[in-house]
C-alpha cells in the first residue's frame, strides 16, 4: 500500500497502525512462501529425516488452514463455527504426537550394563580377608 492509497481509502484512522502491521506481516509471509516455493517439495523432503518430514508437512498444513481461517474472518464468516476449526484441532493433536516422539528420541536411554556395574561397585561386599579377621579373636593379652 502506498501513502496515496491510504489517504484515498475510507477507514477509521484508529486502525491505521493495525493495518500497517498487518501489511508488514503479509509481506513477511509472502517472502517466506517465495523462499519455500523456490525449492521443490521432493528435494526438500529428501534432505530431511522422516520425523522432520512429518514436522514440515504438519506445519505446512497448519499454516494453510490458519490462512483459510483468516480468509473466512475477512469474509465475515465466523471460523469458530466452520469445519476448519476441527481440522486445526486435528492437526494440533498430530503435532503433539510428533512432539512426544521427538521428546522420547531426545530422552537419555538407560545403559543396563553400566547401571548394574555402578550398583555392584557401590554396594559393600565383605571380602575373604575381612571375614577371617572378624571370626578370629582379637590379639591381645589373655585374661586370667
Amino acid at each position: 500500500m502506498s501513502e496515496d492509497d491510504i489517504n484515498t481509502e475510507e477507514y477509521p484512522t484508529e486502525i491505521h497502525d493495525y493495518l500497517a502491521a498487518f501489511e508488514k506481516s503479509l509481506a513477511s509471509v509472502d517472502e517466506m512462501l517465495k523462499t519455500m516455493m523456490s525449492v521443490s517439495r521432493n528435494e526438500l523432503l529428501q534432505k530431511l529425516e522422516p520425523l522432520e518430514q512429518a514436522k514440515m508437512d504438519l506445519v505446512s498444513v497448519y499454516t494453510l488452514n490458519s490462512m483459510f481461517w483468516v480468509y473466512l474472518a475477512t469474509q465475515g464468516i465466523n471460523p469458530k463455527e466452520h469445519p476448519v476449526k476441527k481440522e486445526l484441532e486435528r492437526i494440533r493433536t498430530y503435532m503433539n504426537k510428533v512432539k512426544e516422539i521427538a521428546d522420547k528420541k531426545k530422552a537419555s536411554k538407560l545403559d543396563k550394563g553400566a547401571a548394574s556395574r555402578f550398583v555392584r561397585n557401590a554396594l559393600w561386599e565383605p571380602n575373604a580377608e575381612n571375614e577371617n579377621t572378624s571370626k578370629t579373636p582379637a590379639k591381645g593379652k589373655k585374661r586370667k
